[in-house]
């Protein structure tokens, strides 16, 4: 995607140093655009714990280059010292953010390929290599969900003979969420790119505000027409028949179609479901949980209070934090909900759209059917 008309991706290799990884520090997004450099394991922690980078594509290109930066410190006295190490610091990285699968895909796939190389130099130089083939398999995927997805637009555009297509999305999922494209707006992109008329209702998602500072944000800069919505103004919009679609991402999603997404997502789905309004997901299948069948089995994330306690915004040019809640209230603050296979009316995925449920999916990716 472009930002004032450069384009960038939302992780990179520092261009006259490929030793340093490059990620956009979200935090400070919509107010300040700030690049961070990564050269230690524990900094890539940090950035995936304390969202500097989120959403599940790009938490999995992050692990992705967060084991190549590994694999350039790791001890070159044997292979399984190397290995060793190496496993330490997967096991660092894949416990700052339980919910996400995408994370602990990308440091399986990297101790993988690492260990079947031998010797040092060969094992970084194919840390190396499959830290940029998940980067640029999650960006052509996301471009392809865009391919998949775009129909769904075009089919009711035609019903509504040309008049705008409106569509709720929650949190973030667009490129920001993922390495380019995004999965949620990545149809959305698409449209308006072919000169379908879109408008987009972005819910604000409470607590850290995602889509009011961050969805917006990138639909402003790729010029999709949009309005920031309150997170309970969706199901009013439904009622009164203002939306057409709902496309939303998630962090996990289980082969049987249970999906787990930013805390909210559930009440949308329900929402919609009374409201006749198509439920879409969109994933790589990267974000799919191949062992899972039950949703509910799926690790909860509760992050920081203060999440919930606290907003920050932009004042007299900083970024300054205000409470909003009294200081004797507790708060707890859940991260995801997941919302039934039953509320669900598809997956769009790099392969195309299928129904949530085992047999659809599989039907995608038979490699994964039980042998």
């Amino acid at each position: 995607m472009k930002v004032d008309g450069k384009h960038y991706r939302t992780i990179w290799l520092k261009p006259d140093d490929e030793r340093v990884v490059q990620i956009i520090d979200q935090r400070h997004l919509p107010h300040q655009f700030v690049i961070e450099d990564l050269t230690t394991v524990d900094q890539v922690a940090v950035a995936i714990k304390d969202m500097h980078v989120r959403g599940a594509g790009l938490i999995g290109a992050t692990a992705g280059f967060g084991m190549y930066i590994a694999a350039l410190s790791a001890p070159d006295t044997s292979d399984a010292a190397f290995m060793e190490a190496l496993a330490a610091d997967g096991e660092k990285l894949t416990a700052t953010r339980p919910t996400a699968v995408n994370l602990e895909w990308a440091v399986k796939r990297q101790l993988a390929a690492i260990g079947a190389a031998t010797g040092s130099a060969a094992k970084r130089e194919v840390a190396y290599q499959t830290a940029i083939a998940i980067a640029d398999e999650d960006a052509d995927f996301c471009r392809r969900i865009g391919e998949h997805g775009v129909a769904l637009i075009e089919a009711i555009s035609t019903r509504k003979h040309g008049a705008p297509v409106h569509i709720l999305t929650h949190c973030n999922a667009g490129w920001l969420a993922f390495v380019d494209y995004g999965t949620a707006t990545a149809p959305i992109y698409a449209a308006h790119d072919r000169g379908i008329p879109v408008h987009v209702w972005v819910d604000e998602t409470r607590p850290r505000n995602q889509g009011a500072r961050l969805t917006a944000w990138e639909l402003s800069h790729h010029g999709v027409p949009h309005d920031v919505i309150a997170d309970n103004v969706g199901g009013h919009l439904m009622q009164r028949g203002m939306v057409d679609l709902m496309i939303t991402g998630t962090d996990r999603t289980t082969y049987t179609g249970d999906v787990a997404n930013k805390i909210g997502t559930y009440l949308k789905a329900l929402a919609a479901k009374d409201n006749g309004v198509p439920f879409y997901v969109a994933l790589p299948s990267s974000t799919f949980d191949w062992e899972t069948r039950d949703g509910l089995q799926i690790p909860i994330e509760e992050r920081d209070a203060t999440e919930v306690t606290h907003i920050e915004g932009f004042h007299e040019g900083a970024i300054v934090s205000v409470r909003l809640t009294p200081t004797d209230s507790p708060a707890r603050n859940y991260a995801f909900d997941v919302t039934p296979r039953r509320l669900v009316t598809g997956l769009i995925t790099e392969r195309g759209i299928c129904e949530a449920n085992e047999e659809s999916v599989l039907a995608l990716y038979p490699e994964h059917r039980p042998a």
